[in-house]
């Protein structure tokens, strides 16, 4: 029956490494609320997961650095799927920069971007799942596994992000909820297209990775439907890196 189905949202469900994720929860026969800020992006998004795998996608356009507006769509979600078996935040900003150059607008806007949307997602997850148990993960950053240099304003944000994972982790376990995070290097989506076009930067950004290649999205949304599914049901508190061995490896 289709309310035996899985249910999961998505905030930031129309980005790159979202939208990798909303088709691998699709494959599965889940059904998706996604949200995100572009009304066109989700409903593009919607049309190709119909074509591909017919099932039941809902929409929601939020800015997602406002808390009533995440908890809005929580409480859609769960009226309209009766439970809920996840969710992921997906939300983030890329911005390299020494602290001596970022503005306070710059570093505020990564707080927002990063830390609000990750904690009110997971607020109003918590409260839509309290009494059934489920998943839900959050995205950090290699950047703040290691010491990378310009990155100081992300790597606050994020690192408050695997601080959050741990924590809620040791809150809700009881209660069958698993809070985990994935800590992705670069990767090929819109958000890192100032980093992408260059050739040269782009350049120095694979010799980083170790297994000489930037991230796809799928890449990082495997580890994330992983986590996501029920059968993970073992795994809570960890920040898994998906960095193409940045954070532990060495290249020759």
């Amino acid at each position: 029956m289709a309310d035996e189905l899985p249910a999961y949202v998505l905030v930031g469900g129309s980005g790159g490494i979202g939208s990798a994720t909303a088709h691998q929860l699709a494959a599965k026969g889940a059904r998706l609320m996604l949200a995100g800020r572009d009304a066109a992006k989700l409903d593009a998004l919607v049309a190709k997961l119909q074509e591909v795998n017919p099932g039941d996608y809902r929409t929601a356009t939020l800015d997602a650095t406002k808390s009533t507006e995440i908890d809005a769509v929580f409480a859609t979600a769960l009226e309209a799927f009766g439970k809920l078996s996840g969710a992921a935040c997906l939300v983030g900003s890329i911005i390299i920069k020494p602290a001596h150059l970022t503005t306070d607008e710059e570093f505020e806007e990564t707080l927002n971007l990063n830390v609000r949307t990750a904690f009110y997602t997971l607020r109003a997850a918590v409260k839509s799942m309290m009494t059934g148990g489920g998943s839900i993960v959050l995205a950090s950053t290699v950047a703040a596994q290691i010491g990378l240099a310009n990155h100081e304003a992300i790597s606050t944000a994020k690192g408050a992000i695997n601080g959050l994972v741990k924590s809620a982790a040791a809150s809700y376990a009881g209660r069958g909820l698993r809070v985990n995070g994935v800590a992705p290097g670069l990767v090929n989506t819109p958000l890192a297209t100032k980093i992408t076009s260059s050739e040269m930067t782009l350049k120095v950004s694979t010799a980083m990775h170790p297994l000489g290649r930037i991230g796809q999205p799928d890449d990082i949304a495997t580890p994330i439907t992983w986590l996501l599914d029920p059968k993970t049901s073992w795994v809570t508190g960890q920040m898994i890196s998906v960095d193409g061995g940045m954070s532990v490896v060495r290249g020759k």
